[in-house]
């Protein structure tokens, strides 16, 4: 638990310093960096095999989301590293998500259980090196701040919940690519809902990206499907993976 609740701290420390020090751009761009880094750490530790088609579907995932971003990249010394820095460990927290539900034989639920607290514990004595608690001590909290807190608190709860629930049930890698999907949605509402302006090179980022993820989905699918019709042959039960 000690090595999964220190790439979580890493994980909420070095992105929100990344978001700090970077344009929203670069921080996206960088966060998508996190898949084919997932990827290499499976390939190279855990001798985790990706076929071909697998690999293909990246391409376009990459290149959508590098295309919505391309006139905002803006990169310094201090926000590279950061970002550097955030994919690495947010690579191996994911990773170590997957492989301890595995090992551990613990649900998402459980392995959260032990995990959560512990993580807390430890950002206690990060705090207050990055956040001015001077001001955060000294503000005049309404009961419409407390309110929104704790529901940000409550949001943030199921969100670990529901990544660990997807990683442990799935694989790090299709954690990823929900994450892409959850992107593309994010520019597509701001623009349905909220009216604002999407460009020509977004549409086109979100045509690809939207396009890889369901390659991704059909080639997966496809390789369940071979997987179970062998081991139906074989006379071993299947269990339906994404």
């Amino acid at each position: 638990m000690l090595f999964i609740a220190m790439t979580f701290c890493g994980f909420v420390v070095l992105t929100n310093l990344s978001l700090a020090h970077n344009t929203v751009g670069t921080y996206q761009i960088a966060k998508m960096l996190t898949t084919p880094c997932v990827i290499i750490i499976q390939m190279s530790f855990y001798n985790k095999h990706f076929g071909l088609p697998v690999k293909l579907t990246l391409i376009p995932i990459v290149l959508g989301v590098i295309i919505n971003f391309y006139y905002d990249i803006q990169f310094n010394i201090l926000g590279t590293i950061y970002a550097t820095l955030g994919v690495l460990v947010t690579s191996l927290y994911q990773v170590w998500i997957n492989q301890k539900q595995k090992e551990l034989q613990m649900d998402p639920m459980q392995l959260l259980y032990y995990q959560a607290p512990l993580s807390a514990f430890m950002l206690l004595f990060i705090v207050p090196i990055v956040e001015p608690i001077g001001s955060t001590l000294s503000h005049n909290w309404s009961i419409f701040d407390i309110v929104m807190v704790l529901f940000s608190s409550v949001v943030a709860f199921f969100v670990n919940l529901t990544s660990y629930w997807i990683i442990g049930k799935t694989s790090p890698l299709t954690y990823n690519m929900v994450g892409h999907c959850k992107f593309c949605l994010l520019l597509l509402g701001g623009s349905i809902v909220f009216k604002e302006s999407l460009a020509l090179n977004q549409a086109i980022g979100i045509t690809l990206t939207l396009g890889g993820i369901i390659s991704y989905t059909h080639v997966k699918m496809k390789d369940n499907q071979l997987t179970a019709e062998s081991q139906i042959e074989e006379g071993k039960p299947f269990v339906h993976k994404i």
